[in-house]
């Protein structure tokens, strides 16, 4: 298994990972501010620094674990931002844009890393010197795990078990009765998403959701 592991891909599959989950938290925490809760810019968290999401089980230990595995997906996350939503204005409302904030914006990252592969494609045959085209090469791999990692982390989040966002929205959306009895799921959601992965349970969703929107956007 440690054989087939190549340090330089990893490294270019964490600097996008890195920025897609930053990214991911800073569109909450930032969301939930402008709706009138304050918690994450007051602990510090609403930043892009990644330095104050990072969570190294999440971002660094997980993706190291499926990529050694083999899984044919990797996933990662950051600390959540910390969000209070009975602060916000109107709680339905703001903790349904809060908690589609991410998602949002990781298929805004996901469309423009497409959109930058495509113009480094343009302008490759433009630089014939070996140096810059191996750069270049690792540039289009860059972008290829950033258009991926960004896809799964919307899709992903998108699957109903809290905590994801997901999850966050159809508890907003459930009648108050099944609500209560839905929320007792959350302390084993995150359990429940690793046997997920490690099992890889998820092809259908890779198979009919991800692989089509990632070859879409890459023109594959």
């Amino acid at each position: 298994m440690l054989q087939n592991f190549n340090l330089i891909e990893f490294i270019i599959i964490i600097v996008p990972l890195l920025f897609a989950v930053t990214a991911h938290e800073y569109a909450h925490g930032y969301a939930a501010f402008k709706l009138g809760d304050p918690t994450a810019k007051n602990a510090g968290r609403l930043s892009l620094n990644p330095v104050r999401h990072l969570d190294m089980v999440g971002s660094f230990i997980l993706p190291l674990i499926l990529k050694l595995s083999g899984a044919p997906i990797l996933f990662g996350y950051a600390k959540p931002v910390p969000v209070n939503f009975l602060n916000l204005r109107n709680f339905r409302s703001g903790t349904l844009w809060v908690a589609s904030a991410g998602v949002i914006t990781n298929f805004v990252l996901a469309l423009a890393s497409a959109i930058v592969f495509q113009g480094i494609l343009l302008i490759q045959p433009l630089w014939q010197n070996m140096i810059f085209q191996s750069l270049i090469l690792i540039l289009l791999k860059l972008f290829v795990y950033s258009v991926m990692i960004n896809l799964v982390l919307a899709i992903f989040n998108l699957i109903p078990i809290p905590p994801l966002d997901g999850g966050r929205i159809l508890t907003v959306l459930l009648p108050t009765h099944l609500r209560q009895k839905f929320v007792r799921v959350e302390p084993f959601g995150f359990f429940i998403l690793i046997l997920l992965l490690l099992t890889n349970s998820l092809d259908l969703l890779i198979t009919y959701f991800i692989s089509p929107l990632i070859n879409l956007l890459l023109n594959h």
